[in-house]
Parts: C-alpha cells; sequence; structure tokens
C-alpha cells in the first residue's frame, strides 16, 4: 500500500507560505505538498527552485505576478479541476502585500478547493518583535513613492486606534519614517529587518528619532516599518523603577527584588539588577 506522501493530492488550490529567511522554517505539511504539486504557481521561478533544491524535489512552475496574472489565472482555474495549483510566494504569506487573491476569488466561484498552509509572514514576525501592542494591528502594506500620496495615504489612518504594520525598502526608509512622524508625531515605532536570516535586527524609538538614524541611507534588506496608535505611552525606565527597587530591596535580596521589578515593568532583570545594587551601594 503506498504511504499517504505518495499518493497524488486532491484538485485545487494549495496557498502555501514559504520562509521569509530562513528555509528551515519551511513547515513538514508545506514541504510535502510542494513535492506533489502538478504544478506551482510562483513569482520568481529562481526564488522557488532553490526553495524546491532545499526539500530535494523538482516541479514544473508557472510564472504567476502582477504583469501577466489577468492572462495566465484563466488557465490555472481550468487545471485546478484536474490538477493540485501550489501557489507561493517569494517569501511570506502569498495574497499579503502580494498578488492571488483574484486567483483566491475565482477559483471558489469556479468551485475548486482551495486549501491554505499557515506559515511564515513577516508583518506578523516583525509585530511580534516590536514590543508594540498587538491587540488591534492595521497593515498597510507599501506606502505610495510620491510625497503628496504618501502623507494623504498616513493621515487617512492617523486616527485609527491600533498598531500600524508596513513594508519598505532601504533607500526609502528615511523618507517614510520622516514622512510618518510629519503626521503622527511622536509614536514608538520600530524597524525590522532581515527577520529570521542572519542579520536580523529590531530598532525600536519614537519615529522622528528613527528617521534621523535612517537618514543618510537606508539599511541593506527586507525591512517592515512598526509603528504604534495613538496615545501610547513610553514603557517605564530604569529612573522610574527606583521606588518599585527600593521597595521590594527593603524584603528581598537584590537579584530576587529585580526579578519581581523586571516582571512588574517589563524592564531587562540584569539592568535591575546593576541598578539594585546601586541603590544598595
Amino acid at each position: 500500500m503506498s504511504s499517504p506522501e505518495s499518493e497524488r493530492l486532491s484538485p485545487g488550490l494549495y496557498i502555501v507560505a514559504t520562509p521569509i529567511g530562513n528555509l528551515s522554517d519551511l513547515s513538514p505539511r508545506a514541504a510535502d505538498i510542494l513535492a506533489r504539486a502538478d504544478v506551482i504557481a510562483v513569482e520568481d521561478s529562481r526564488v522557488t527552485a532553490k526553495l524546491l533544491g532545499h526539500i530535494g524535489v523538482k516541479r514544473p512552475m508557472l510564472p504567476y505576478h502582477d504583469h501577466n496574472a489577468d492572462r495566465v489565472r484563466p488557465g490555472l482555474i481550468e487545471r485546478m479541476a484536474r490538477e493540485a495549483v501550489a501557489l507561493v510566494s517569494d517569501a511570506g504569506t502569498p495574497l499579503i502585500s502580494d498578488p492571488g487573491f483574484k486567483l483566491v476569488r475565482d477559483a471558489r466561484a469556479a468551485g475548486r478547493a482551495v486549501t491554505t498552509l499557515p506559515g511564515p509572514c513577516a508583518a506578523i514576525a516583525a509585530l511580534t518583535l516590536a514590543g508594540l501592542p498587538t491587540d488591534r494591528f492595521l497593515f498597510l502594506g507599501v506606502l505610495p513613492a510620491k510625497a503628496k500620496a504618501r502623507a494623504e495615504a498616513i493621515a487617512e489612518v492617523a486616527g485609527v486606534r491600533a498598531t500600524l504594520i508596513l513594508y519598505e525598502s532601504g533607500p526609502r526608509l528615511g523618507a517614510t519614517l520622516a514622512a510618518l512622524a510629519e503626521v503622527l508625531g511622536e509614536r514608538e515605532a520600530a524597524v525590522a529587518r532581515e527577520v529570521s536570516k542572519k542579520f536580523e535586527e529590531t530598532v525600536t524609538g519614537i519615529l522622528a528619532n528613527l528617521a534621523a538614524r535612517y537618514a543618510e541611507a537606508g539599511p541593506k534588506g527586507e525591512i517592515v516599518i512598526v509603528v504604534g496608535p495613538p496615545g501610547i505611552e513610553a514603557g517605564p525606565s530604569l529612573a522610574d523603577a527606583d521606588d518599585l527597587l527600593a521597595e521590594a530591596l527593603a524584603r528581598l535580596p537584590a537579584a530576587k527584588a529585580a526579578a519581581e521589578v523586571a516582571k512588574a515593568t517589563g524592564l531587562q532583570k540584569r539592568d535591575l539588577y546593576a541598578r539594585a545594587l546601586a541603590l544598595k551601594a
């Protein structure tokens, strides 16, 4: 009897999330679907070929992107009636700031089965790194390149009480941060780049300070900007924690006092421990 892995996939559309950096982040289920799909709709066959090489398989690929989607889509919908069609983007979850929603819409309208395989998403990964509220967030994709249109787009969401997430490139980063600072004011923000890759970095601060940091030249790599909602207060500083530390030190050793205050404030335990030793001295 053949194993489930060797069985032919049921016809339909399979939306497959792929790694945003580290190829080991590809899930076993996603790897299995890619290995057995009859055809894979891709943004760039060179990028997907590298991923397929990582899992040791070769599959037929068909380019599907903004420039050919209207022409290619009807043929893909037809093939879904008898074949398993996998949809991938160059990195992350398809349809998130990538072409694809019309393919899903038309597949459903034609009665084709649609299955999604959840996985990496740069927007969500950056949100987890930013240290900003996560209970409500709004994904803005990529802002317009022209200054006037960009400012108008930011103004449209200025009053939204949610954390904002957007994608940006290195050369445009400084200008976008400056535009955000001008319209939104002194909000807490984070710039995350190369998430899950070797040179992953997340820099936090007030929008104006981040704009100044990246004014001359933006960093290389994939970049996500995360901006806190209006009215968010900055987190406590070490100086703010002195009263809490003093109270805790009256009944606990320095290490335990630092641990207690770290849990209450979110500040780093090692920094609080050094502060506690200074207070005791």
